[in-house]
């Protein structure tokens, strides 16, 4: 139905995964935009996982000329190896495309090796830099890159309900997909990506945590921006602004050898609990890593985290700078710890 509706943008399905999910040898996770950098902070090794800081950009030869640029938002670069063979995927991209682009140059991320792209949700501060990067980079992405997607209210257009000023919230423009001749490919369910990682498809509501919509959903198109209502669920169809219930959030998983889960989750929206037991539903994963915090207390009295490292915060309504691969909840916990050890700083790399 889909396909019918957009016409020639063609989305497609992604790729499901019926028995195991991929095991790698393998993986390093950079935070290429968040809220802000420390730019002293040390490199180390911590418990097995090699942690690299870019600092200023400082070189031996030269002053420094330019430097990574914070802003509210997040993108990652992970980079998978099994065997001889090298994968490549960004996931998220930042507000704004000065900072995705400035960084991904500073960071040495060659667009050219992009094997996949991934789209956690519909909020701006994640797709924001996604078009601005697609139009100056496009000679040299591979033809038909995939852009994953969770499914089609990812593309509706969004108004901010939360603090501190409510107003538009923008959509993600399919045509400018498709002139970046992306192939959009919806992962509504447990999907391959890039041959190494895997998206948990559509996360359900199974724990403990409640959801918190920091925005509204516009229902229908205008001017080739928003989502078809034929496609989403019956009593929506003919409202004009419903809750935003991030139906088509997404996470995205690597089963890495030796080690067990890395779950990217971005901001969790849906509760990274509930990220976990959706991956969990469909793998049968027994052994959990989160590579961006460590809390070793529960989440609350009574609420143990299912994985191995979790990391709960306070933060009620949008990516915190402090959690960023696993551990902002986005969804209502009640009280939180007041520390948590952190795995990576404000822009890094983690290798395990």
């Amino acid at each position: 139905m889909i396909a019918a509706l957009l016409g020639d943008t063609k989305p497609v399905r992604a790729e499901t995964i019926s028995g195991s999910v991929p095991e790698i040898d393998a993986l390093a996770v950079r935070v290429v935009v968040d809220s802000y950098q420390f730019a002293v902070a040390p490199s180390r090794t911590q418990e097995g996982l090699e942690i690299q800081h870019f600092g200023w950009g400082i070189r031996k030869d030269s002053p420094p000329h330019r430097t990574l640029v914070s802003e509210f938002g997040l993108a990652m670069h992970v980079e998978s190896r099994r065997g001889t063979q090298t994968h490549n995927a960004l996931v998220d991209f930042g507000f704004t495309p000065e900072a995705l682009i400035n960084n991904t140059e500073l960071l040495g991320i060659d667009p050219s090796l992009l094997d996949a792209l991934v789209l956690s949700h519909g909020h701006y501060d994640h797709f924001g830099g996604l078009v601005g990067f697609l139009q100056k980079h496009k000679p040299r992405l591979k033809p038909k890159l995939p852009l994953y997607v969770g499914g089609e209210d990812c593309f509706c257009s969004r108004q901010w309900t939360g603090p501190p000023v409510r107003g538009d919230f923008g959509a993600l423009d399919r045509q400018a997909l498709k002139d970046a001749n992306l192939s959009v490919t919806y992962a509504e369910g447990l999907s391959l990506v890039a041959d190494h990682g895997f998206t948990t498809g559509q996360i359900g509501l199974r724990s403990f945590e409640k959801l918190l919509s920091p925005t509204a959903m516009k229902i229908g198109v205008d001017g080739g921006l928003g989502c078809y209502a034929e496609t989403l669920p019956e009593n929506e169809r003919t409202q004009t602004l419903v809750p935003d219930q991030f139906r088509h959030e997404i996470a995205t998983g690597f089963n890495l050898k030796g080690k067990g889960l890395v779950l990217l989750t971005s901001c969790s929206h849906r509760g990274v609990v509930n990220a976990i037991k959706q991956e969990r539903k469909s793998t049968s994963t027994m052994s959990f890593r989160c590579t961006a915090q460590v809390n070793r207390s529960t989440i609350r009295p009574g609420r143990k985290c299912p994985g191995r490292y979790c990391a709960p915060t306070p933060a009620p309504v949008s990516c915190s700078p402090e959690q960023r691969i696993c551990g902002w909840f986005g969804a209502s916990l009640g009280p939180m710890p007041a520390r948590a050890q952190k795995y990576l700083g404000p822009v890094g790399t983690v290798s395990v």
